[in-house]
């Protein structure tokens, strides 16, 4: 047994024991506490008023009960034909609800032998409403979901369910398949891997299942097509995300990324790595393990401008240097090895810090992950340069309606509320928890504490409760496991590896002296059901061995004892060498415990201390809050370039017919030209006219087709007309000699190689931008309003630049063999996140030269081979 001191801590502990935030100040703070406490009661109380109004909703959808029972299986199936032709009329989905709720209800009776509780048609009607249903584990999410999705469909717009891994989409479909084609209505299952005909089907489909990732890629790569035949999703309607909390927050800090290979020069990464091994903490460089963030100090930068031979590291030309140079900071200070990353097979693999999974084919983002491989002395792979990127918040706010379900999600309402639009409301659970919650113990060490934690499970093993061990960590999970072992004691351990495998074992998690051990997220979204006789022994005892930094977390692993009215027991077990307890404070506690001559696995239990380990972990949660936000802010600016581009890219793959558009960029590319060599503050005779012949015939004309003299004289309104009269005739002569239809693909080839090479390279120039941003704030200029008004520039050029490549190429460009739309870059990468992107500045610009052959006529117009023109400097280049 465990011995609990239960240590009632002095009044004044924040004046004893100093300003650690495990001791808060009293006063201010204590009244803080009883403002929040009546928040609470008001926000119980507006859940209350919720439920009470839904109720009315719920027995309208019961009073359907029995006529719905009278109905044939083929009367009942006629109903969603009936709806289909209500709605086509006018009536909205509304209105149909409580009839349409009554019918999948019966249905699911009929199909699935479950007939849903009131609650769960509550959680259905805040579904519908585009909301978030907050229901405890066991509850039955699953079959609440089909009611929203069928009233849904209805609309014939297709309806999105969202897992977050393939083999829940999988597992739901199958399982739900069968009730939504008995009420006729069409499955479809979409998942990695499957071609783009079995894609496009599958979102053709009435309803169709998948994973938030595949979702945001298939967008991203729909943006990417040449055809417009070749895109698979239709415009986004309907989207229910099951475990809404895990896809809406816990991944919303890192993008959606689809990536190519960049041929860029790894050297760096070893050079940066061996100048900041010989940097040392605070003379050098500064880390705040809070934030983990590491910055150079002045002593620091003079020895970098020392080292490189440089005058000023902040100079423009030195971008590159500082990011290498920060990167190798950062994997040698605050990436850990075992714990943010392993060392498997000579690669680096990445540990998700939520789940504490491997997540292998992952890399860090922006030469992170080279800059670690530097430091652990492994080959530096390529870097890749990023073709498309979009976060989930943007992804999913692009849905005309969204909703979704989880049994945590009310601590996190601000921001689902403040990010989405979507409100969370707690539904009753359909039988009362029955669960024990027991305060936290807290050791003095860690040693301490996991030698009291394989004791209670040897304990429980022993008596024959079940008992499931979460973990923060493939580590932790690892290191308990290894001393059951020892103590011969029988477990499963789960590291969120195989979603399949994991699922079943977790299912028999509550057999009578199962002991299981998962990291936070392993076998989500599965019940564990209790075997015979465990209800006897109390029901599953669920062990936390650390803390999370979000109690949403934590709530999750209590939540899974305790399931529908079911018995159970919490408890964490905490130490003073846990991450959370050391980011915040807990040297003097640990001191307190040392004054009283405590033992290694003797522990405190004080409901103070857990309140205070509370008000830590709300504090990190405010903190990535605001890093999520501040995530977004700063994506908002390239999702509205990334919409113009889109939707330009869009209009050219729709259109027939581009020779206005193209007509339009090329006399823009004229009249910008004409008037930067002939600006209205200077007098005609400083005007560069031979620079202005010389760039136009370099762009839009050939070389004999505009001399000076043809244009001095005149104003610049009349040069620009002269010109394009020029340019015109030439460009109807062309289309005569191509014919119309030859004409009209060539444009849009070279359309969309312009759009899609200007945009990838205007992607990195910005995350560059986004890198270097924060240094504005020396100046006291707003990094975020400085991003936007140099990104607005930045886009500004780069249209510029695509309306010029278009206008030159159109003009100058031979037509041969080169007719084939293709990619500009070959995907090679689509991840969550973590892969890397390119740091050059700038890229060399790509030529067509899978286009043109050596011997072929330059596309220049120049009349030279390709060889002996644009071919030498390609090659040169290289």
């Amino acid at each position: 047994m465990i011995q609990v001191l239960d240590f009632p801590l002095p009044k004044r502990a924040g004046i004893l024991y100093g300003q650690s935030i495990l001791f808060p100040k009293r006063g201010r703070e204590g009244d803080d506490e009883r403002m929040i406490g009546m928040l609470k009661k008001v926000i119980g109380d507006t859940d209350q008023r919720h439920v009470k109004k839904m109720q009315k909703t719920v027995e309208a959808v019961e009073s359907y009960a029995d006529d719905m029972k009278k109905l044939s299986d083929d009367g009942l199936r006629m109903k969603t034909e009936q709806f289909k032709k209500e709605y086509a009329d006018g009536k909205k989905l509304d209105d149909l609800l409580p009839e349409a709720y009554a019918v999948v209800r019966e249905a699911a009776a009929r199909v699935l032998k479950m007939t849903p509780f009131p609650v769960q048609i509550m959680g259905a009607i805040v579904m519908h409403r585009g909301n978030i249903a907050e229901m405890k584990t066991g509850e039955g999410k699953t079959l609440v979901a089909t009611m929203p999705v069928y009233l849904n469909a209805i609309a014939g717009k297709g309806v999105h369910v969202v897992t977050v891994n393939d083999y829940l989409a999988r597992r739901d479909s199958e399982m739900m398949a069968p009730l939504y084609e008995f009420l006729g209505l069409e499955v479809g299952l979409n998942q990695k891997g499957m071609t783009k005909e079995e894609k496009r089907e599958a979102y053709q489909f009435d309803i169709t299942y998948s994973t938030n990732n595949e979702l945001g890629f298939d967008y991203l790569r729909d943006n990417m097509v040449l055809y417009k035949e070749q895109m698979v999703q239709r415009p986004l309607h309907f989207a229910v995300v099951d475990e809404v909390d895990s896809i809406l927050i816990d991944e919303a800090r890192t993008p959606l990324i689809i990536s190519g290979t960049a041929e860029q020069s790894t050297k760096m990464y070893a050079t940066a790595n061996t100048f900041v091994r010989r940097l040392t903490l605070e003379t050098d460089y500064t880390y705040d393990e809070k934030t983990k963030n590491v910055q150079l100090t002045e002593e620091g930068v003079n020895k970098a401008e020392s080292a490189f031979q440089i005058e000023n590291l902040f100079d423009q030309r030195h971008v590159q240097l500082i990011h290498h140079i920060n990167q190798a900071l950062k994997a040698r200070v605050a990436m850990h090895r075992d714990s943010d990353y392993v060392v498997e097979d000579g690669n680096v693999v990445i540990v998700d810090q939520f789940t504490g999974r491997l997540m292998k084919g992952r890399r860090y983002s922006d030469g992170l992950h080279q800059a670690i491989e530097a430091k652990e002395g492994m080959e530096v792979q390529k870097e890749s340069m990023t073709l498309a990127s979009i976060t989930f918040q943007n992804y999913f706010r692009m849905y005309q309606k969204l909703a979704g379900m989880t049994g945590t999600a009310k601590t996190e309402e601000e921001e689902l509320k403040d990010i989405y639009g979507m409100s969370v409301t707690s539904i009753p659970t359909n039988k009362p928890i029955d669960r024990t919650d027991s305060p936290d113990l807290i050791f003095k060490s860690k040693m301490g504490k996991f030698k009291a934690v394989v004791n209670k499970i040897e304990e429980l093993y022993k008596s024959g409760q079940p008992v499931l061990v979460g973990t923060v960590s493939v580590e932790t999970s690892e290191l308990v496991a290894s001393h059951l072992q020892k103590r011969r004691v029988p477990h499963h351990v789960l590291n969120a590896k195989n979603h399949e495998n994991e699922a079943k074992i977790i299912e028999n998690a509550g057999q009578r002296s199962a002991v299981t051990i998962a990291t936070n997220m392993a076998g989500r979204g599965t019940d564990i059901k209790l075997g015979d006789g465990v209800k006897e022994l109390g029901g599953l005892f669920v062990l936390g061995t650390e803390r999370h930094e979000s109690r949403r977390i934590d709530n999750q692993l209590r939540g899974r004892a305790g399931r529908q009215g079911d018995p159970g027991a919490s408890q964490f077990f905490l130490s003073m060498d846990d991450e959370l307890m050391r980011r915040f404070g807990s040297d003097n506690m640990r001191s307190m415990m040392d004054r009283l001559g405590m033992e290694e696995d003797q522990p405190i239990e004080s409901k103070l201390v857990s309140r205070a380990v509370e008000q830590a972990q709300k504090r990190v949660e405010g903190s990535n809050f605001d890093a999520r936000k501040q995530v977004l802010q700063y994506d908002d600016v390239m999702r509205e370039q990334r919409d113009v581009i889109y939707k330009q890219r869009m209009e050219v793959l729709e259109s027939d017919n581009l020779s206005a558009i193209v007509k339009t960029m090329i006399g823009t590319v004229i009249e910008r030209t004409v008037h930067l060599y002939t600006p209205e503050n200077e007098v005609h005779e400083d005007w560069d006219l031979e620079g202005l012949t010389h760039y136009l015939s370099g762009t839009v004309l050939s070389m004999d087709d505009l001399h000076v003299k043809d244009i001095e004289g005149l104003d610049s309104e009349e040069i620009i007309d002269k010109v394009k009269g020029i340019v015109m005739k030439k460009y109807d002569e062309k289309e005569e000699e191509l014919t119309a239809p030859t004409m009209r693909e060539f444009e849009k080839v070279i359309m969309l190689r312009a759009v899609d090479r200007k945009w990838m390279n205007h992607i990195d120039q910005m995350d560059q931008l986004r890198q270097g941003i924060h240094l504005r704030a020396y100046g006291q200029n707003d990094p975020l309003r400085e991003y936007k008004f140099e990104g607005f520039n930045m886009f500004e050029d780069m249209i510029a630049s695509i309306e010029e490549e278009t206008a030159t190429y159109v003009m100058k460009a031979q037509v041969n063999n080169n007719l084939e739309r293709k990619e500009v870059v070959s995907q090679n990468q689509a991840v969550h996140g973590e892969t890397d992107r390119s740091d050059a500045a700038k890229k060399r610009p790509a030529r067509n030269t899978e286009d043109v052959g050596r011997n072929d006529p330059c596309p220049c117009g120049s009349g030279k081979k390709y060889k002996n023109c644009h071919g030498q400097e390609d090659t040169k280049a290289q």
